[in-house]
């Protein structure tokens, strides 16, 4: 007969702690997520949210709540409430509702900008009308891209979160946490099997909620470019001391980086003096403080350095 093999309890503990921090952020977050249910027309959709502020604010995807403006919430202590959309945002895919109560809890906000591959994340959501569900597993890449429209507009959600936490159609608006039970995203799809994204909540997203909640929509500053990254000549790279600028590969016709005179091929070094290396980088700085302001773009064309002043335009559908 074979000697019994005893097991630890120091061996036991790492799943155990595993099970506790979940156990703990599910206890913790709970109460913030609702199941969010919309009609469009005779057509039914739902998805999660998360509820903010103390005084009714919620947060979601803006495509759970695209062609309509109410629903209701359902919360895990049973109650269901009536929310109206106060604000959406297809280019980020974020929405902020409103619930006419003060007797919710309100979830703590992280920042996405702290997480690491491999760390513990943990979804609250309501897949498939399932209200509170809770899985778990790791952040298995950051720094991806998720496209989005609005209308003829088209922008990229930059640093989407993608976790192998299992996401299914209910989970779009829902929480994903770190272990401290404080949210870094807002899970917005389903990539494949294995495969679940989230807008990172980060200085970027708050910046959009909180336009979303105070005006009910985020002023977006356009140039008209479609452009990517390009090496940089050896010399210029030597004095930038960086390696990429951003070649504009097309200008827009009637475009305000048209009327500047900006030319394919052009490559844009710095706006208004700010270092740009990519077109994420000018996308970040198109806020609505730029709509109708002279702007500065510093540009490499033919070996040559010349500035241009464009005057942006208000990005709109």
């Amino acid at each position: 007969m074979g000697a019994l093999r005893l097991i630890s309890l120091e061996q036991e503990a790492p799943l155990d702690a595993y099970s506790r921090v979940v156990t703990e952020v599910a206890r913790k977050l709970s109460p913030s997520v609702a199941n969010l249910r919309v009609s469009r027309g005779r057509r039914e959709g739902g998805g999660s949210g998360v509820v903010i502020t103390p005084d009714g604010f919620v947060l979601t995807s803006a495509h759970v709540v695209v062609g309509t403006d109410r629903g209701v919430a359902s919360f895990v202590d049973g109650r269901e409430l009536a929310v109206e959309v106060v604000g959406s945002d297809p280019l980020s895919d974020l929405a902020v509702l409103r619930i006419e109560s003060n007797g919710v809890t309100a979830a703590e906000l992280g920042d996405a900008d702290g997480l690491q591959v491999g760390q513990l994340v943990v979804a609250i959501g309501n897949p498939n009308g399932f209200a509170g569900s809770v899985t778990a597993g790791v952040v298995s890449a950051l720094g991806r891209s998720l496209p989005t429209r609005m209308g003829s507009a088209t922008r990229i959600v930059e640093n989407v979160i993608q976790t192998d936490a299992a996401l299914n159609p209910g989970n779009s608006g829902g929480a994903l946490a770190d272990g401290a039970g404080r949210v870094v995203g807002i899970n917005t799809a389903v990539a494949g099997v294995g495969l679940g994204l989230a807008v990172p909540i980060n200085e970027t997203t708050r910046r959009i909620v909180a336009a979303l909640m105070s005006e009910g929509r985020v002023r977006r500053a356009y140039i008209g470019i479609a452009g990517g990254s390009r090496p940089l000549p050896p010399r210029l790279a030597a004095a930038l001391n960086r390696s990429t600028g951003i070649e504009v590969v097309e200008v827009v016709d009637g475009s305000p980086a048209a009327r500047a005179g900006l030319r394919a091929e052009d490559l844009i070094v710095e706006v208004d003096g700010v270092p740009v290396s990519g077109a994420d980088d000018l996308q970040r700085l198109m806020v609505g403080d730029l709509i109708g302001r002279p702007v500065i773009l510093h540009v490499l064309r033919g070996g040559n350095e010349l500035d241009a002043e464009v005057v942006p335009d208000e990005l709109t559908g």
